[in-house]
């Protein structure tokens, strides 16, 4: 089961039952788009439904709620940034997926990273594991995107897996309740999810 991260207090939705079923290591799942009815919203939550045996799945959802950048405010931050940075700390592994804009990472998640990033030797980011991947509409499948963000990633302290997805032509690769239904896409996002898996420790016995 995929459970989205209480924005107010950084914390699992369903903590209780987790810590009665044993606690499992987190994956944080990122989309770098605000657009309802996002195919790379719809990726994560396919990837939750093959880690959710495994891995405690959370896709967080206040990237829209973070302000620009400002380093006058990294001691003080506002409540969004506080939580994204507690949220990607108290991940195991994260999932990151983009679309391109523009040939790039879209500002909002590059301006999320930037928060998440600092203050300088204090990135929640540090030794973190990390995946990227992307969908988009058209042939590239956000390929350019990813190579961007695997860069800006690096340089923030990650460790960036050496694994990934493209979806290309997005609008064929999900049914229209967005679900990923493309065999080919489903095949490799779980091999995604054994990687982040195993980085995290455990067996993906669902992927």
């Amino acid at each position: 089961m995929t459970t989205p991260v209480d924005k107010t207090s950084g914390t699992d939705t369903s903590r209780a039952r987790t810590a009665a079923e044993g606690s499992r290591p987190v994956l944080l799942g990122i989309a770098g788009s605000l657009r309802e009815g996002s195919f790379n919203h719809a990726l994560l939550r396919a990837a939750g439904e093959l880690a959710s045996d495994v891995l405690d799945v959370r896709i967080y959802e206040g990237l829209g709620e973070i302000p620009p950048f400002n380093e006058d405010r990294e001691d003080s931050p506002a409540a969004a940034v506080t939580e994204l940075r507690r949220s990607i700390e108290e991940a195991d592994v994260l999932l990151i997926a983009t679309p391109e804009y523009n040939s790039s990472i879209p500002g909002t998640l590059k301006n999320a990273l930037d928060w998440a990033s600092r203050p300088y030797g204090a990135s929640a980011l540090a030794d973190k594991p990390a995946v990227v991947v992307g969908a988009s509409p058209g042939r590239g499948g956000a390929a350019q995107a990813q190579e961007d963000l695997r860069r800006v990633l690096g340089r923030s302290g990650a460790k960036v897996l050496d694994q990934g997805l493209s979806v290309s032509r997005a609008h064929s690769r999900f049914d229209d309740t967005g679900r990923l239904v493309d065999d080919e896409a489903r095949a490799t996002l779980a091999e995604v999810v054994t990687r982040l898996a195993q980085t995290a420790g455990v067996a993906a016995r669902s992927a």
